[in-house]
């Protein structure tokens, strides 16, 4: 059965022979229409990306939600997030795409990363001003990349990237002043619990367990950073797995509940419903009929 969200691999996407690419929307527009293929089209990406705004307003679909991209947005992609980009060029900006290993030879480095997407929303608003402070680093990438000539390029090109992800650290915590507080700290840890977990737990109460917390504690620190209840955070979160699931065509129904957790395939569909207020096949049909309309 054919596959609605095309996989993007990294080879596709990139043209430096290290794994780590610096890319202007503008020329990301040309590159993959030169390749027949359409960005503004839900895509699955095999890597991570940075996508940051300089100027212009549009919309970008991840995972499923419309977000609003406008200067001075940052919006971290994950591996294996669902995207599109808005079928018209209207913003100015750029796109750094990595694969995993090039940030894993710290795991700090990687939990950089992943802290761009502790926040509750998919985007980060770091505003004008502070994009403006990012600009050199930027341009020092790029230039690195061009060079042909530069010893130790692929180390040179971390350090400076790890430099704009802790300047992006920096500039998001002045705007939110919990992320140093314990609280931040147990949330994070709730969030890793719930990537390694979803499947097999998937109630309030264990997770709290699992931290060491109490459940109304857990519930309070959701409320106070992510505007949900813990049961809400973690349903949120099997929600848009089934979504994934769904969205590749592989699995039947049956299969999906099973991978999910559910015991009878009754109890999935009636989750699914309640949030969707559609059944798994219904959200199959729409993802369709979006895709021949777009």
């Amino acid at each position: 059965m054919q596959n609605e969200i095309e996989n993007i691999l990294f080879s596709r996407f990139a043209t430096q022979n290290i794994p780590f690419e610096y890319i202007s929307i503008q020329e990301l527009y040309q590159r993959v229409s030169e390749g027949n293929f359409d960005v503004s089209k839900p895509h699955r990406i095999d890597f991570h990306a940075l996508i940051v705004v300089f100027e212009g307003e549009s919309k970008h679909t991840i995972d499923f939600k419309e977000e609003v991209l406008s200067p001075g947005t940052i919006l971290p992609v994950r591996k294996g997030q669902i995207h599109s980009f808005n079928k018209n060029l209207v913003v100015k900006g750029c796109v750094i795409g990595f694969e995993e290993h090039f940030i894993t030879q710290n795991i700090s480095d990687k939990n950089l990363f992943h802290f761009l997407q502790i926040f509750h929303t998919a985007t980060i608003q770091i505003g004008v001003e502070s994009i403006a402070l990012l600009t050199p680093i930027l341009q020092l990438i790029e230039n690195l990349l061009e060079d042909t000539d530069v010893n130790l390029k692929s180390e040179i090109i971390h350090s400076t990237f790890m430099t704009l992800l802790f300047q992006i650290k920096r500039l998001a915590c002045k705007q939110h002043t919990f992320f140093d507080s314990e609280k931040f700290k147990n949330f994070y840890l709730f969030k890793e619990l719930i990537s390694k977990h979803y499947s097999e737990i998937h109630n309030a109460k264990d997770y709290a367990e699992k931290l060491n917390v109490s459940y109304n504690y857990l519930n309070e620190i959701c409320k106070e950073i992510a505007n949900k209840t813990a049961k809400e955070f973690i349903d949120g979160w099997l929600l848009l797995e089934i979504k994934r699931n769904i969205s590749e065509k592989r699995y039947t129904s049956q299969e999906i509940a099973f991978k999910m957790g559910f015991k009878e395939p009754s109890n999935f569909v009636r989750f699914f419903k309640k949030y969707t207020k559609m059944t798994p096949l219904q959200f199959q049909e729409k993802l369709k009929i979006n895709s021949i309309r777009d």
